[in-house]
């Protein structure tokens, strides 16, 4: 998995936004969706980005909803044997893409369904957050090593407070501002203000909106810039009493390099941050769920290996095999989100306004599209 995120991030990198893999949109799983999805709206397929989100929407309605089969299936044989849970900030990146697509496309009705469906899916993640907050400060309790070794694997990486996705934010409000609907402008241009405080670009629009004054001759140009963080497979173990060395994974963080820094531009989302916002969270429950599964098997390998049966090496060693085989942490991750999102609004020659959507990595454009919002068109 990881060498294929690599080579999904290379063939991105180098513009190469094939998405032809043979298999109809009903047969993919939840990250072939995305990766397929964000691949047609950079080569300029819309429509076809459009329906590959709305799949991964209707699939994936209860994004914090977990299962008895899903959870067992888990400590039973690993990370790697469930289809792929997508993380909140995913979804929040499919409305945000979501919108785009539609804006492209002039089906500005749309854009709007989506934006509120947005806004209602981030407040009840936002209730979803805090609840697993609070059953993992529980679940900790349980076990005092395992709570040190969290405790010292913890990252020190920036994190939000909460769920949130402010470019999702401000591309509403941008919408909605340029419509003249000042009151949903104040609402989302307010979040977005909230979650980048020190952002003037957001400042002067919500400035705009509480005065009830449309923009003229202005472009907003949005740009992402390198990737995301990657997951990789880490070991650790823990010694208890009676069992012995318990042996277990779990998936690292770390930070991808290479990302520019536009002039005259203001940082709109920190991606990284936004990712360990959940991450952190979730990175609990894994290391909780392995641990466990860790500590049965071993305790399962110990007695085969102590039984009085004549085949007790054979059936300590095939347990043995089963354990490493069936420990992976789980490493997949929407590998072509970009790891910052700038903003620059400034005023044009002529009378009308605009959307700018560039898309950088390694120091190379590899996408960028304009949308006249006055007229509705796109080139």
């Amino acid at each position: 998995m990881q060498s294929h995120l690599n080579d999904v991030q290379n063939n991105f990198a180098n513009s190469n936004f094939e998405t032809t893999d043979g298999k109809d949109i009903s047969d993919k799983n939840n990250l072939d969706l995305l990766i397929n999805g964000i691949a047609l709206f950079h080569a300029n397929k819309f429509d076809e980005s459009d329906k590959t989100f709305e799949e991964f929407n209707k699939r994936n309605l209860n994004e914090t909803s977990s299962s008895v089969s899903r959870e067992t299936s888990a400590l039973l044989f690993g990370q790697g044997v469930n289809s792929y849970k997508p993380y909140m900030m995913d979804s929040l990146f499919v409305s945000y893409y979501q919108i785009w697509d539609l804006l492209a496309m002039h089906d500005f009705a749309n854009a709007r369904v989506v934006i509120n469906q947005s806004y209602e899916r981030q407040k009840n993640m936002s209730k979803e957050y805090k609840k697993l907050i609070e059953n993992n400060k529980k679940e900790i309790l349980k076990d005092s090593q395992i709570a040190e070794f969290i405790d010292k694997n913890s990252n020190d990486w920036l994190a939000f407070r909460d769920i949130m996705n402010p470019a999702l934010m401000y591309l509403s409000g941008i919408y909605f501002l340029n419509n003249g609907d000042f009151d949903n402008a104040i609402t989302y241009l307010k979040r977005a203000d909230g979650m980048m405080p020190n952002n003037k670009f957001i400042r002067t629009d919500l400035d705009m909106a509480q005065q009830r004054i449309r923009p003229a001759n202005t472009t907003w140009e949005f740009f992402e810039t390198g990737f995301a963080p990657r997951l990789r497979e880490e070991n650790a173990s823990i010694y208890l009493f009676n069992i012995g060395l318990v042996q277990f994974t779990f998936s690292q963080p770390y930070p991808m390099s290479n990302y520019t820094i536009p002039e005259n531009s203001e940082m709109l989302a920190n991606v990284d941050a936004m990712f360990m916002t959940e991450y952190n969270e979730y990175k609990i429950n894994e290391i909780l769920r392995t641990y466990t599964s860790a500590v049965s098997k071993t305790v399962a390998q110990s007695t085969l290996y102590n039984s009085n049966s004549d085949y007790a090496p054979l059936l300590g060693i095939m347990s043995s095999v089963y354990t490493v085989a069936s420990s992976n942490a789980d490493v997949r991750t929407w590998a072509t989100l970009p790891k910052y999102i700038y903003i620059k609004r400034y005023k044009n020659d002529n009378k009308e306004n605009n959307l700018i959507y560039n898309r950088e990595i390694n120091g190379k454009i590899i996408d960028n599209k304009t949308i006249n919002l006055t007229k509705g068109e796109h080139k």
